[in-house]
């Protein structure tokens, strides 16, 4: 097997650099908001804001309606201090991560080209490529994978990243514990949270990803900038109002 490919591996560090703290990082004039009415809500309301030179936040797109998990949201790993006692996602909760996280390359088998920014990396998903969720593998937990070979084993077969799944075919890596966090991921923290395509128009919440329209996804993409060091925000209502001064939301 081979673990993430150099440029992969590169483009997350470097975001991980420039995400370290317990707020919004200082380098970050980009980010994707998305608020919920409340923790267990799988409705989404998303923004893409750009800091304009004046310091102030301005929207570029949205807001735009998008799903959840299907439980709703909970305390993530990401560049946030998550507050004491909080609860944290879990392997198989059917909640979202919420908190401040950076973002990574982009997964797709959809056979329209994906506009993005070139130094924002792109795999074309194959039969040799895998997204580990198995805890039982902790060296490879949330990690990607390339085979040298098409997934064979009923392991490999598992842990497949999808091949004919439309709602999966454009998918933006959310770095909730992964690299950017303690440095590696925690086995059963949850793995595996990605933007993609929502499923039948929206009526069908995800297992923990974020979902939205194609056309909103696309275009999304098309916009993020990582020298710009974007992050995806995602909390209910009254949180966000809670921690926007001392996290410096937008």
């Amino acid at each position: 097997m081979r673990s993430l490919p150099t440029l992969l591996l590169l483009f997350c560090l470097v975001q991980m650099i420039f995400s370290a703290g317990a707020m919004v990082p200082t380098h970050c004039t980009q980010a994707i908001v998305g608020i919920t009415e409340g923790w267990n809500s799988s409705h989404v309301t998303l923004s893409l804001l750009e800091k304009q030179a004046d310091g102030r936040w301005a929207r570029v797109m949205g807001p735009i309606p998008g799903r959840l998990g299907r439980n709703g949201c909970v305390w993530g790993l990401g560049v946030h201090s998550n507050p004491r006692k909080a609860t944290i996602k879990k392997e198989g909760d059917g909640r979202s991560p919420a908190g401040i996280f950076a973002l990574g390359g982009l997964w797709v088998t959809n056979k329209h080209a994906v506009q993005h920014h070139k130094n924002i990396p792109l795999v074309k998903v194959g039969p040799k490529d895998l997204w580990v969720s198995d805890i039982n593998t902790p060296h490879l937990y949330n990690r990607y994978v390339r085979l040298k070979h098409p997934a064979r084993t009923e392991w490999e077969l598992r842990e497949q990243m999808r091949q004919t799944d439309y709602a999966h075919s454009i998918k933006l890596l959310i770095c909730h514990n992964t690299w950017e966090t303690a440095g590696r991921p925690i086995p059963g923290a949850g793995s595996s949270i990605f933007f993609h395509i929502w499923r039948r128009g929206g009526a069908a919440p995800t297992a923990g990803c974020t979902s939205m329209d194609e056309s909103n996804l696309r275009a999304m993409i098309a916009r993020l900038n990582p020298h710009r060091h974007p992050v995806y925000i995602l909390l209910p209502r009254q949180e966000y109002a809670k921690w926007r001064k001392s996290w410096h939301l937008p």
